[in-house]
């Protein structure tokens, strides 16, 4: 089992997390609050969300929320302003859509930029004002590992997935002079929803990933980990950067036919 990290520079601070009730979402709010945070949940998935805040207890709160709609995006910050000064946003929650170049309709294209596009930008919008009020704050852009490479069917997420690197450099050059850091988290295949986790096993899902150098499939709580550092005052300098967990996918690809260890 993954055991989440802790930082003291995280207790009692105010944090939102989209997409919040699954997956990563899930794994990082319950990190957040075993670093003593008060943790704002967004989700779609209101009785998963609800689920996940009554059982977390009274540090963790859950507001339905829909990311492409900036009057949920008011709801949430109104929420977390009334538990403290926003210090953390995760912006997590994402949709991906399969379908090749030519297949993808502009329906399904525009979904994923409203979603993984339009909602990271409506958050940074939504919590600059709570940020720079209080003297500065993380913002933590969720990425994909599609977001520095690519694959077959994934031309909508990749394309959203990268622009959410240059939107993360933008807002942290124009964020950084009141004390708020911007950063995006890049995963590799992950065990989650997105990744058929309720589908297929682990092994199975491993079995993807056999010629990458962790020859495994990566858990929730690893890319949490790696959220809840760029959210702590552990990552002070970092800013307007990618920080990849992805197993060393994308250093290259094992061949069996080559000399090994």
């Amino acid at each position: 089992m993954i055991q989440s990290a802790t930082y003291d520079s995280l207790r009692g601070v105010v944090a939102i997390v989209t997409g919040g009730a699954r997956g990563i979402g899930e794994a990082t709010v319950r990190a957040l609050h075993g670093s003593g945070a008060v943790v704002v949940i967004g989700d779609l998935l209101v009785d998963a969300g609800q689920a996940l805040a009554d059982e977390l207890g009274e540090r963790v709160h859950f507001q339905p929320q829909d990311v492409t709609r900036q009057n949920d995006w008011d709801a949430i910050v109104d929420l977390a302003e009334s538990l403290g000064p926003v210090a953390v946003l995760v912006n997590n929650a994402a949709t991906l859509i399969q379908a090749t170049v030519v297949d993808t309709t502009e329906e399904q294209f525009m979904q994923c930029v409203r979603v993984n596009q339009l909602g990271v930008l409506l958050g940074m919008q939504s919590v600059f004002p709570a940020m720079k009020d209080s003297g500065g704050g993380s913002i933590i852009n969720v990425s994909s590992i599609d977001g520095l490479l690519s694959m077959n069917s994934l031309v909508a997420y990749s394309a959203t997935k990268w622009a959410v690197r240059g939107m993360t450099k933008a807002a942290a050059i124009e964020m950084g002079r009141y004390g708020i850091r911007v950063n995006s988290v890049h995963p590799g295949g992950v065990y989650t929803t997105m990744h058929a986790s309720d589908l297929i096993s682990v092994e199975e899902a491993s079995s993807f990933y056999q010629d990458a150098a962790l020859p495994r499939v990566g858990m929730p709580a690893e890319i949490a980990n790696m959220i809840c550092f760029l959210a702590s005052d552990q990552a002070s300098y970092s800013t307007g950067a990618e920080f990849i967990a992805d197993g060393g996918s994308s250093a290259g690809k094992v061949n069996p036919t080559a000399p090994q260890l």
